[in-house]
């Protein structure tokens, strides 16, 4: 599998409603240091409505960019409930976590 497609296939596992970031998805991949290269990837994303990239931001919270512009991002992420004030997600309760193995 490319690193592309791993990248796709955690996301893709992100729930509705809830967020992680570039490195916690780099993490899961063993890969810590690889969170650029996670953005990277995301932006090749050849079906965005269907792999939730939106789902994925900054660690310090920012929402981050979007293939489709930085506002449908937060505009989906708010139709999913997901909380933001500023461009940064209030609560750091919807940060979803993968488990060891992705």
């Amino acid at each position: 599998m490319s690193f592309q497609e791993e990248v796709l296939r955690l996301v893709s596992k992100i729930p509705r409603g809830m967020v992680t970031t570039y490195g916690e998805i780099a993490r899961a991949m063993g890969r810590p240091k690889a969170a650029r290269a996670v953005g990277l990837a995301l932006s090749r994303n050849p079906r965005p409505g269907e792999i939730p990239c939106h789902r994925v931001i900054r660690e310090d919270g920012t929402i981050g960019g979007y293939v489709l512009g930085k506002k449908l991002k937060e505009r989906m992420l708010r139709d999913e409930g997901v909380r933001i004030r500023g461009g940064r997600i209030e609560s750091r309760g919807c940060i979803f976590r993968f488990r060891r193995g992705g």
